[in-house]
């Protein structure tokens, strides 16, 4: 009997025991998740470094390596271009011309389609580079210069396919300084010259518009 008291004497006891345990167990395995959740916060955030850290290296060497390439290409492109009247040359700077006339960055295709005419020879690149030029600078308003450059392409190529437009180029820079006279000649020859070229009709118009 005395075995029975004791025992329930001590059941709230065992219960309360229990109790404490479940809760302790459970506090410690907060504070375990806690931590834990602090070392990949940690681990996260040191990634998360070395991360932007590497991403930076990576673009300080892409632009060095750019740099460094470009300087190379540069030093690549003087030597195989000075000198050299190769077709690849040739057609690389007509290219590089061509793609900057696109990008409308007229001073730099400018640049490199007089350097192709200036330092080449080549019956269809170096008149498309003094057309170009010609028009580049009838853009600029510089009138005489592009009076130049067409002259030289019609004087120089006068077979070529572009000369009748040359031609009559030189016509509207003559209108457009001020002598109609000397414009409505060039027009005429170029309507009698040549005849079947798209030159001829645009010229004829302009003829037409002056009677």
């Amino acid at each position: 009997m005395k075995s029975f008291f004791a025992a329930l004497l001590l059941a709230p006891l065992q219960i309360y025991s229990q109790d404490v345990d479940a809760s302790d167990i459970l506090f410690l395995k907060i504070q375990e998740l806690e931590g834990e959740l602090a070392s990949l916060r940690s681990e996260l955030e040191s990634q998360a470094y070395l991360i932007e850290k590497l991403l930076n290296e990576g673009a300080n060497q892409e632009e060095s390596n750019a740099s460094l390439g470009s300087e190379i290409q540069s030093e690549v492109s003087t030597f195989r271009f000075e000198g050299i009247n190769d077709s690849k040359s040739i057609d690389e700077v007509y290219d590089q011309a061509i793609f900057e006339l696109n990008e409308k960055d007229f001073q730099a295709a400018k640049q490199s389609f007089n350097y192709l005419a200036n330092n080449f020879n080549d019956d269809e690149k170096i008149p498309l580079s003094l057309f170009w030029l010609g028009e580049i600078s009838l853009l600029e308003s510089n009138l005489e210069q592009s009076e130049n450059y067409f002259q030289r392409l019609a004087s120089d190529f006068p077979d070529h396919w572009r000369t009748p437009l040359a031609h009559k180029k030189i016509g509207d820079i003559l209108s457009m300084s001020g002598d109609p006279g000397a414009a409505k000649i060039k027009y005429q020859f170029v309507v009698q010259t040549f005849p079947d070229n798209t030159a001829s009709s645009l010229a004829l118009q302009l003829l037409e518009n002056m009677e």
